[in-house]
């Protein structure tokens, strides 16, 4: 029974974490360039943990009960995805990333590094609503002792997919030694990036009326 339960915690997580977003794309790039993989995929694990527990143990309606805090959040998520996705199309412009793949001249600094990756995932407003609303939505009808094996899972689904991602993504540097592949990769990035920015604004003005 608990073994089901594990199984069904990592299956739910696996489908929301796998989606195609800014997060997945920046623990991709930075898996192929291989700078500071770790700590990337360490904080982003990290981050789905404390959200997945917040919503799982309870807390899942905080955000979702607050159009305040959703407005702020996707206002903020939705600048900062503009000025990301910017610099992905620059890159792609510019074809500065093969370049650091080839000379690592580029390196940007840990410290860096982490402040990007936490406000990819914590400036997301939908990271909230899989993590927290969605996942903790799913948990609710459990026992607490049910909840911590399905937290179990949901939270091993977050490790394999990050670390997976990060680490894997090395295989494919040869095809990456291309400078056009990382053109369309960076250019890809920035469409996504934007994407996820229009939707953000689009819904804060639905707030807003």
């Amino acid at each position: 029974m608990m073994n089901s339960i594990t199984l069904q915690g990592f299956f739910v997580s696996f489908g929301l974490i796998v989606a195609i977003g800014a997060q997945n794309a920046f623990v991709l790039k930075q898996g192929l360039l291989r700078q500071h993989v770790f700590w990337v995929c360490l904080i982003c694990f990290l981050c789905d943990f404390i959200l997945m527990s917040m919503g799982v143990l309870g807390f899942g309606s905080l955000i979702s009960q607050s159009p305040i805090a959703t407005l702020m959040l996707s206002l903020m998520g939705a600048a900062f995805l503009l000025w990301y996705g910017f610099r992905a199309f620059k890159s792609a412009h510019q074809g500065t990333s093969a370049l650091a793949l080839d000379s690592q001249h580029q390196t940007h600094t840990l410290g860096k590094t982490i402040a990007t990756t936490l406000a990819l995932t914590l400036l997301n407003p939908h990271v909230y609503l899989d993590t927290v609303v969605l996942v903790g939505s799913i948990a609710s009808p459990l026992s607490l002792s049910e909840k911590y094996y399905f937290l179990i899972g949901a939270v091993l689904a977050s490790a394999t997919w990050f670390f997976g991602l990060g680490y894997g993504a090395r295989l494919l540097t040869p095809l990456f030694k291309k400078p056009t592949t990382w053109r369309v990769l960076d250019t890809l990035i920035g469409i996504v990036m934007w994407a996820i920015a229009f939707s953000l604004a689009r819904h804060a003005l639905t707030l807003a009326i």
